[in-house]
């Protein structure tokens, strides 16, 4: 099983292995120069959001700046809107909806590391210093029709109903079920969204 494998099945994977970093490395020359392209350069942008995402439907917009690990993971449906300063550690897949709108400073999360250290790091090599970290993965899953404000973070795992808004500042640590709104460190479902 390769790393890459290993990466998305959730078990402990290694960082720093070629084939990881290679695409790394590709996502955040991807990013950057998507980060630095004139904010009218629609045609830019398209490139290289189709080159840097695993997939999209029609009509995507991400302000800049706009932070990703791998790109590859992640996939959106149509008529999505991200706003600036978003982070999506793809290390899973990210998988969102049709008319989503994501707010500004909003985190995506899939990783995670093991609490024990020596999980996480292994043993010193002969010169003191650690090989990658360890880490692990857990997809995020958002429905359709979903609103995350603005610097939301959502952690490995959970998954978001279809219809569901998530107010500003709220830690997503579980599911949240459709057709709610939910917010709150951690959040938690407050009433039904009519």
């Amino acid at each position: 099983m390769t790393e890459r494998e290993k990466m998305l099945a959730g078990q402990l994977y290694d960082c720093g292995d070629p084939e990881l970093l290679t695409q790394w490395h590709k996502a955040k020359d991807l990013v950057r120069a998507y980060n630095n392209l004139p904010s009218e350069d629609a045609v830019q942008k398209e490139r290289i959001l189709g080159e840097l995402l695993g997939g999209k439907g029609k009509n995507l917009w991400i302000t800049a700046p706009f932070f990703a690990d791998y790109g590859n993971n992640i996939y959106f449906g149509s008529n999505c809107e991200v706003n600036m300063n978003c982070t999506f550690l793809d290390d899973n897949e990210i998988r969102i909806g049709d008319n989503a709108l994501i707010a500004p400073n909003v985190q995506i999360y899939t990783a995670f590391h093991p609490t024990n250290v020596h999980d996480r790091f292994g043993e010193p090599k002969e010169d003191g210093s650690f090989a990658f970290c360890k880490t692990q993965t857990a997809p995020v899953i958002i429905g359709d029709n979903v609103w995350i404000g603005g610097g939301a973070i959502i952690m490995p795992g959970v998954t978001i109903g279809n219809n569901v808004v998530i107010g500003a500042g709220s830690v997503v640590t579980k599911d949240i079920p459709d057709d709610t709104v939910a917010y709150g460190s951690p959040c938690r479902v407050m009433r039904k969204n009519n």
